[in-house]
């Protein structure tokens, strides 16, 4: 069997898991109101335990009534229960082991809903209303009551095993770290007074489910960037009197909430695969328990070598497995070429859910939908002519092969990809431009007919005689809005990702990037890369205004780390032959450049003909993707599901 070591069982206490891969706790808006299961979460949960996973984790799942945000799962009483064991039972019958995962937020929760719930914390917290004081001994003894309660709830549920989140500067974090611990009294200074809170909760779980029932544990490796707060050193011995306390697995996560180290908690893209795998190592050697690896891992040989090598016992395979819910079945059958993989977009599983919506998947517009099953197969097979070779085209290729339709996909270019293959270009992107090369292989595999060097004419659509048109044919950069004076240096950010614009053997030393978006602000990193020295003006009070959260963390390092200069609130007003000419604060200067970058936006790729060619065939035609606006991939794959879906 291919992946020996990750595929391989595995016993926790009285569990026995059928592999090492886990589908961790991770936060869904399907959760129904007040904190009660859905069909939803259920059925998108199977999904993953029908793909084959080990052990899947419900998301955190709040312990304490008055804490417990209502869009959050709870089993916090005893009237979460019943939903509860509809998913256990569900999960089970579809041959999968489940853990719940016992939370209390602390100033993640409370900052839910300030006026509604209580703060649990080690320490108080300054709002605009006053200074919130720490919780106090007595609310601390109720709340330890309430994990233990839980976990009681937890075996009634029919759960497998439970794990305690003590990381992410959730309450347990908050009393553990010095960094966050300011206290004085029993709670409080001294590493065994910190302590004193998450022991007391583990050992309340413990006392609370059975004796054969694994204990997992979620902590954080050390306390990125809080000044004084906990060193791996650190974790590791209070590792060590959890395990006493009755933990028997090691959860390590890294980051926290209150710096930009949040970026590690859903790390994007910009951070290495694997980024977190030595500090799992060094706590198992360090504690000689049960680890999991935790941290960019999406594709099986990887976590295959993690576990071979020692480095951690099991691996979790979360993104990866909401892009591919058959991430692990199509490991044991020899076809990871196949598996869809996460590339850390962010866009769907982070981004969308920190906007208070469901989660979705740049690769996987299927997220949430689980309940509609396997493609429906047609009854009326259709040949259907796609028109472009981008992610969008190749999207709807593939669901039309799926559900049984004769696709033709024709790129003009020499390859598939479109502008998600272009993005690879960018720094720190190179598993986007292979995820664009990997979708077109699948396509090829599927059955799908692809015809490259191939742009769609009315006179091609004649030749086909396709029974419907899918239009997704992308969109080009949008020209600079302003006067270029003749001699000038002019280019756009999609030349200068391909390699097609000047760059220093051509002599150029300067360049600036007109536009501070995402693709302006990459074209200025794989410029700075080069040694070229950049300026980036932008319009707005800010750059990276189209970059989620975590990703923009990330980008704005590299801006710093590479010392572009960030010109904001200002207008390109002219083009010349040294630079260009901007206006701020209602008075102009110039920029001296050798290189000038036009970053403005998309426009559709004009494809009037085409429309007009089918209407008058009579011919049905879509028009999906950046054919239809430039936006972001996650809404073109999204757009062109929906097309393929319903042909």
């Amino acid at each position: 069997m291919p992946y020996d070591h990750l595929l391989a069982p595995m016993t926790l206490r009285g569990l026995e898991l059928r592999n090492r891969v886990v589908f961790p706790a991770m936060a869904t808006g399907f959760v129904a109101d007040g904190g009660h299961v859905s069909d939803q979460l259920i059925d998108y949960h199977v999904a993953r335990a029908e793909g084959g996973c080990g052990l899947l984790i419900t998301e955190c799942c709040s312990v304490h009534t008055p804490s417990a945000p209502r869009n959050f799962l709870s089993i916090a009483d005893d009237t979460y229960v019943a939903g509860l064991r509809r998913f256990t039972d569900a999960v089970h019958a579809a041959g999968a082991r489940c853990a719940v995962q016992l939370w209390q937020g602390g100033m993640a929760a409370w900052g839910q809903d300030p006026a509604a719930l209580e703060l649990v914390t080690a320490s108080g917290l300054p709002t605009p209303g006053g200074q919130i004081p720490g919780s106090s001994v007595e609310k601390i003894a109720e709340v330890v009551q309430a994990w233990g309660e839980a976990a009681a709830r937890a075996v009634a549920a029919g759960f497998d095993a439970v794990e305690f989140h003590c990381a992410h500067n959730y309450s347990p974090h908050s009393f553990l770290s010095p960094a966050l611990n300011q206290r004085t009294d029993e709670y409080g200074g001294s590493f065994e007074n910190r302590a004193r809170y998450p022991l007391e909760c583990i050992r309340a779980i413990r006392a609370s489910i059975p004796d054969d029932m694994p204990l997992l544990m979620r902590i954080d490796a050390l306390d990125d960037e809080l000044p004084g707060g906990l060193t791996r050193d650190d974790v590791i011995a209070f590792c060590r009197l959890a395990q006493e306390a009755g933990v028997d697995v090691l959860d390590v996560s890294r980051g926290n909430i209150v710096t930009s180290a949040i970026k590690y908690e859903v790390p994007p893209i910009d951070l290495e695969r694997g980024f977190n795998v030595e500090n799992a190592a060094a706590i198992r050697r360090g504690t000689g328990m049960p680890t999991i690896a935790v941290g960019r891992i999406n594709h099986p040989a990887q976590g295959d070598d993690i576990i071979a090598s020692g480095m951690a016992d099991m691996v979790v395979v979360g993104r990866g497995q909401i892009a591919d819910p058959d991430f692990c079945r199509k490991a044991a059958e020899g076809r990871a070429e196949d598996i869809v993989m996460c590339v850390a977009c962010n866009q769907g599983c982070f981004d969308r859910f920190v906007l208070g919506q469901p989660i979705t998947c740049l690769r996987n517009p299927r997220v949430g939908r689980e309940s509609e099953g396997t493609l429906q197969v047609t009854g009326r097979p259709r040949r259907v002519l796609v028109a472009g070779g981008g992610v969008a085209g190749i999207e709807a290729a593939l669901v039309l092969q799926e559900r049984g339709h004769r696709p033709v996909l024709c790129e003009a270019s020499g390859a598939l990809g479109g502008q998600f293959e272009l993005a690879g270009h960018a720094p720190r992107k190179g598993e986007m431009r292979d995820a664009a090369v990997s979708r077109g292989e699948q396509a090829v595999r599927a059955g799908v007919e692809v015809r490259l060097s191939t742009p769609v004419t009315p006179a091609l659509i004649d030749e086909v005689a396709p029974d419907a048109v899918v239009v997704a044919t992308g969109a080009v950069p949008r020209a600079l809005p302003v006067p270029v004076e003749d001699g000038a240096n002019l280019t756009d950010a999609f030349a200068v990702l391909r390699g097609e614009a000047p760059a220093v053997r051509s002599g150029v030393r300067s360049a600036v990037v007109i536009g501070g978006g995402l693709v302006g602000l990459e074209a200025a990193e794989h410029l700075a890369e080069q040694g070229v020295a950049v300026t980036v003006v932008e319009t707005a009070e800010a750059v990276g205004g189209d970059l989620g959260q975590l990703r923009r963390i990330c980008v704005m390092e590299a801006v710093a780390r590479e010392g572009i200069t960030v010109v904001t609130d200002a207008t390109c007003a002219r083009v010349t032959a040294a630079g260009v000419v901007v206006e701020r604060d209602g008075e102009r200067g110039e920029i001296a450049a050798d290189l000038v970058v036009a970053a403005v936006g998309s426009v559709p790729v004009d494809h009037s003909a085409l429309v007009e060619h089918c209407a008058a065939r009579g011919i049905e035609c879509h028009v999906v993707g950046d054919a239809v606006s430039a936006r972001r991939a996650i809404d073109a794959i999204a757009e062109a599901y929906e097309v393929a879906r319903a042909l």
